[in-house]
């Protein structure tokens, strides 16, 4: 039960963020994750989790996209012609006051494209650990990310100045310390020069609030974004995350990167959302 519990601290956080790129929703991420694990706790003699775990979650997500897209097609009449930025298979939701150029990116893969680009361009599997995940060669998983990764270039904004490497890292880091409400593995992505400004949506609006150095900062996220809030990657390689509460976005953050650290960060809030900070 230790060593499970040590790698819920480690992963659960990274589970929800990969089911949310390939589902775009995070409360069907989150059930990813929850299945994910519990298959885990079945299981003995399991020597890289997290690559156990990405396997398994990314099975249920192309399980649960291509049930999707089934559903659709045995709805319709023989007649029609399903075209695919319509097929609910590829659609993701997001909260109605929200639109992000990931979620309408996503409309336009298919169900293999989505979860081999996710898996490669995003967390960076090699093809072979895709392969075994989707059910097909690594040769056609290899097509399936090639043709995803045309799709979003030609749709998606032109991405931050920052190396796909170092963006994933430090927004890994970022959510992991989050998630376990761990203000010392927090503080350390973040630059010594830090500064936070954090804006709520409401009229009138009341003044910025803002924080400077690591650990006023940090103190602040996890206030907001630690234990009880889910937050996720909004699109590849873009320095934006999502914060949900009880499946309800309540606050967007755009992080400036430099040097493998965090250099800035502003977060917008809905007071609509009604999220509860935790007490330091």
């Amino acid at each position: 039960m230790n060593e499970l519990s040590a790698a819920w601290r480690a992963h659960h956080a990274y589970l929800v963020n990969l089911g949310y790129q390939m589902l775009g929703d995070v409360g069907e991420a989150e059930d990813v994750a929850q299945e994910a694990f519990l298959r885990l706790s079945r299981t003995d003699d399991v020597d890289d989790v997290r690559g156990w775990l990405t396997v398994v979650a990314g099975r249920l997500c192309l399980d649960q996209l291509r049930s999707a897209r089934t559903r659709l097609e045995t709805s319709l009449p023989p007649d029609h012609d399903v075209p695919v930025a319509a097929d609910p298979a590829d659609r993701v939701t997001l909260d109605d006051e929200v639109s992000h150029a990931l979620m309408e990116t996503l409309r336009l893969l298919s169900p293999g494209e989505r979860v081999a680009f996710v898996l490669h361009d995003v967390f960076a599997l090699p093809f072979d650990e895709i392969a075994e995940t989707v059910g097909r060669p690594a040769g056609t998983c290899r097509q399936l990310a090639r043709r995803g990764r045309a799709k979003f270039r030609d749709t998606a904004p032109r991405p931050a100045a920052v190396a796909p490497d170092e963006h994933q890292r430090v927004t890994d880091a970022f959510i992991a310390a989050c998630a376990n409400g761990d203000l010392q593995a927090l503080a350390s992505v973040l630059d010594p020069a830090v500064w936070g400004v954090g804006t709520v949506l409401a009229d009138p609006a009341p003044p910025q609030q803002i924080n400077r150095g690591p650990h006023d900062v940090g103190t602040k996220l996890l206030r907001y974004l630690g234990p009880g809030a889910t937050v996720v990657v909004g699109a590849p390689g873009e320095p934006v995350l999502l914060a949900f509460a009880e499946g309800r976005l309540f606050a967007v953050v755009v992080l400036t990167i430099r040097d493998g650290r965090i250099l800035k960060i502003e977060a917008t809030a809905d007071p609509a959302a009604r999220f509860e900070p935790r007490q330091p």
